[in-house]
């Protein structure tokens, strides 16, 4: 049998997880000398020390639960053993109080990208279709087919046509307060800087997000006259499916011809703007993915880029952390703005941060959502956090270019996805333990493994193996700039995302904490 090894994520922890593929046997030793007494899982928890009932556990130097019974060193620490502890008070919490890390700007990174007239960068050159309503998302994937097969091979400049389908735009109170949110993350998304500053619109006719709605004259503005048209299928002019399809192809036409007009130039480091989220996690993300990612962060923000991180359930078990980094106390307030505004909407629900975790986290050693909000909020690196935004809103219509950022979203993979798509994100890194073939249309994705194992057995879909660090192979800073240098080569075009190679992408979801009618 290989050595037992286990992770000590702090040395005031009382628990370690198993490194060992498989998890190690009853009767397991470990150098230090301690026994496991019954079979531990690959990822779970090993007691360190006797832990009588009612001792606080700890991980990462934080408690994640009471023990329910007496365990001894050496037993297995789950979910079933353990008392949740409850949510941190949203009042008394640190304001900035955290000093920034000396650190130096970090220069001479550049990659190749698509400058857009407000001063954005594509990593990407594609058409996106949008659309006000899900009634008219059959026929602009109808059309988008036809476009790939008899318009995009004639200009060869052009990534990829998209069609931006939902599940909105009708039978919704549009009126309601939070309405709002849906639609400035559609309108938004539609002015991603991947797209060019081309707007196509396919509506219906008669839903309730009009056009006019989504993009009122003060967004049209901001968009060259000749790259905003609508195409409405209950036209009088519409005669039939095909006179549809072919008002759609003719819109395009003109919007391929300028964006393959395009090409890719020289832009600095500074023109990424990364978001970075986490699904399918397990105990190992905390401690290979998450940690190199946080340091690739580290290196985006000296090179004066851009980086959201986001997952309000995610992070809210660790507020008192985030508030204290705050570059302010007015950015830290709007953190707690946003964590309360979060736990308003999930007591509407009759549920709490508990509903977060799931089978598959905890199949991978998470025992509740404490312990993986730990391991999340270390994808945020160290650098102060500069800005906060709400559900739906845009890094540059809010004059935010560079920094940490925290975008609030739900945790939601796919949610999250869409909602940093509308802040302007032009590059995305995800981290999986249990595996997931995340996928976005509109932003490449790059995956990052947090087991060798599912790296190996998932060859073909992880962009990146940082259970080397769980392996002794390379250290978390190794990683992190392997990951900075691959974000580079993936903003460049040279390379693609495996996701990418499959053509694997989920379904935008738009946030709607609205009333449906």
């Amino acid at each position: 049998m290989p050595e037992p090894l286990y992770i000590l994520m702090h040395p005031l922890d009382n628990v370690a997880i198993v490194v060992n593929h498989g998890g190690l046997p009853a009767g397991a030793r470990f150098a230090n000398g301690l026994v496991l007494t019954q079979a531990v899982p690959q990822g779970h928890k090993v007691a360190l020390v006797d832990l009588p009932q009612g001792s606080v556990v700890r991980r990462y130097n934080v408690s994640i639960g009471e023990t329910l019974r007496d365990l001894p060193a050496g037993s297995w620490v789950n979910e079933s053993v353990l008392h949740m502890p409850p949510a941190r008070s949203l009042s008394a919490l640190p304001m900035a109080t955290v000093a920034a890390p000396a650190t130096q700007p970090l220069t001479g990174y550049t990659f190749e990208g698509y400058r857009n007239a407000d001063g954005s960068v594509g990593t990407r050159n594609i058409l996106a279709i949008t659309t006000t309503v899900q009634c008219v998302s059959g026929v602009v994937e109808f059309a988008v087919q036809r476009i790939k097969a008899e318009l995009l091979p004639k200009y060869p400049n052009v990534d990829d046509v998209v069609g931006l389908e939902h599940t909105y735009g009708c039978g919704v109170a549009i009126d309601a307060p939070d309405a709002i949110i849906p639609i400035r993350t559609l309108r938004h998304i539609s002015q991603n800087p991947n797209f060019g500053g081309e707007v196509m619109v396919v509506s219906l006719g008669c839903e309730k997000l009009q056009p006019e709605r989504l993009l009122p004259n003060a967004v049209r503005a901001s968009i060259p006259a000749a790259a905003l048209d609508v195409v409405c299928l209950q036209a009088e002019q519409h005669v039939g499916f095909m006179s549809m399809i072919d008002s759609i192809l003719q819109s395009a036409d003109k919007h391929l011809q300028r964006l393959n007009a395009r090409q890719r130039e020289t832009v600095p480091a500074s023109a990424l703007v990364v978001g970075v989220q986490c699904g399918g996690s397990d105990a190992f993300s905390g401690a290979t993915a998450n940690p190199a990612v946080g340091f690739c962060t580290d290196l985006l923000v000296r090179a004066g880029a851009t980086v959201m991180f986001s997952e309000v359930t995610e992070v809210r078990d660790g507020i008192d952390q985030l508030t204290a980094r705050a570059s302010s106390p007015e950015v830290a307030q709007a953190m707690v703005r946003e964590m309360a505004w979060y736990d308003a909407y999930l007591a509407q629900g009759r549920v709490d941060r508990s509903a977060n975790t799931t089978p598959g986290n905890k199949q991978g050693g998470l025992s509740n959502i404490v312990e993986k909000a730990m391991g999340s909020i270390v994808k945020s690196g160290s650098a102060p956090i500069s800005a906060v935004l709400s559900p739906g809103e845009s890094l540059r219509q809010n004059g935010i270019t560079h920094g940490l950022v925290y975008a609030a979203t739900p945790a939601s993979d796919f949610i999250c996805g869409t909602l940093q798509l509308a802040a302007g994100m032009n590059l995305h890194v995800f981290t999986t333990g249990r595996g997931t073939p995340y996928g976005l249309a509109a932003c490449p994705v790059i995956k990052v493994a947090t087991r060798t194992d599912l790296a190996r057995r998932w060859h073909d879909l992880m962009d990146l193996n940082a259970g080397r660090i769980a392996d002794g192979e390379a250290s978390i800073e190794d990683l992190g700039w392997e990951l900075f240098h691959l974000l580079l080569e993936v903003a460049s075009g040279r390379q693609k995302t495996w996701a990418e190679h499959w053509g694997l992408h989920n379904a935008l979801v738009l946030f709607n904490p609205a009333p449906v009618t």
